[in-house]
């Protein structure tokens, strides 16, 4: 196949190239250059005009960048390629910054989500793709521009399904307000393999920063217990979620997050309730956490493959929103090809 011209700056480079090798393409070439003042620049090195062009970019902060550069530089570049001609710009954004802050918990407090939505808008951004944001209703209804969602779900029950059942399955959110996730979870899993799948929640309150509430609703004894989340952070939630999920009798317990964003303190919080295995996806490379001996324990699912199959999708005019299917998926079709 072929399809419009794909970018990904230096910070998104890997991940870009995992999507450009799934689709069997070359990256566009980009000029990215470094002034005095942190100030910065990037440029298409072929022309765009009257083209679409794909713009890969994660918006998690590290050790060389914020949050706040990288969504600088996915600003201006989305406006450097509309000012170079480019019909349409899709920006690819595998974690979106911000997307936590898509209410007002206290008075005068910022809607942050909101805000970037409308930067992307007004620096041109056509379309937009991202997976797993925290709250999809308020996500769609910050972007006034069309967005596509692609959920972790499908990816992880892939994985979730792919070792034989020898232990009822029990998929646990570690709070109530991530429920909807673990029920949809829930249900591909369910439909995938043709297993009864169990589902249970954790109580949890936060106020001022501090977590409580330790009650366990549902019955994980001598099962396997899978607790998801959107994103793991310092890593208490799951750590907790472990902890009562080990207390209440699982026998195996595995966690699991669409991004693994992974704090200085995470390796140390996480350590004092270790899980059997800890999925995440490619969408931000989990460092800390490889540099702290968590190889054994941690697994690293392709999101970048998801991304090339929408990619794919929007060139043809296929559906994106078909990749969330719940239907068994035909033997030897590798996770979102078409059936």
């Amino acid at each position: 196949m072929s399809v419009s011209l794909l970018f990904a700056p230096q910070a998104s480079l890997t991940f870009g190239e995992r999507v450009a090798a799934a689709l069997g393409v070359e990256l566009a070439p980009l000029e990215e250059r470094e002034f005095e003042g942190g100030e910065h620049k990037a440029r298409p090195l072929v022309s765009v005009r009257d083209g679409h062009a794909y713009v890969i970019q994660c918006l998690a902060g590290d050790r060389t960048a914020s949050a706040n550069d990288r969504l600088c530089r996915l600003l201006f570049l989305v406006a450097t390629l509309k000012d170079c001609g480019a019909a349409r710009v899709t920006a690819c954004v595998p974690y979106l910054a911000y997307a936590r802050k898509d209410r007002r918990t206290k008075e005068r407090d910022p809607v942050t989500q909101r805000y970037v939505a409308q930067l992307l808008e007004a620096a041109g951004t056509d379309h937009l793709l991202a997976m797993e944001v925290h709250n999809l209703a308020a996500f769609e209804n910050a972007f006034r521009c069309p967005v596509d969602h692609l959920e972790f779900a499908p990816l992880l029950a892939e994985r979730l399904i792919r070792e034989p059942a020898s232990l009822p399955t029990v998929i646990v959110s570690p709070d109530i307000g991530g429920a909807k996730r673990a029920q949809r979870l829930r249900e591909i899993v369910a439909a995938r393999s043709g297993e009864d799948v169990g589902l249970a929640f954790i109580e949890k309150r936060r106020s001022g920063g501090v977590v409580s509430g330790d009650r366990l609703v549902g019955e994980v004894a001598g099962s396997r217990a899978v607790i998801v989340d959107d994103l793991i952070s310092s890593g208490t939630t799951i750590a907790r979620a472990v902890k009562e999920c080990r207390r209440a009798g699982a026998a195996r317990i595995e966690a699991a997050a669409a991004h693994g964003v992974f704090t200085a303190e995470s390796a140390r919080i996480l350590a004092e309730h270790v899980p059997d295995r800890l999925f995440v996806s490619d969408s931000i490379l989990p460092v800390r956490l490889e540099q702290e001996g968590w190889r054994k324990s941690l697994e690293i699912l392709p999101a970048s493959s998801m991304f090339a199959e929408a990619i794919r999708r929007l060139e043809s005019g296929g559906s994106v929103v078909a990749l969330r299917e719940l239907e068994p998926r035909r033997a030897g079709t590798p996770p979102g090809e078409p059936r």
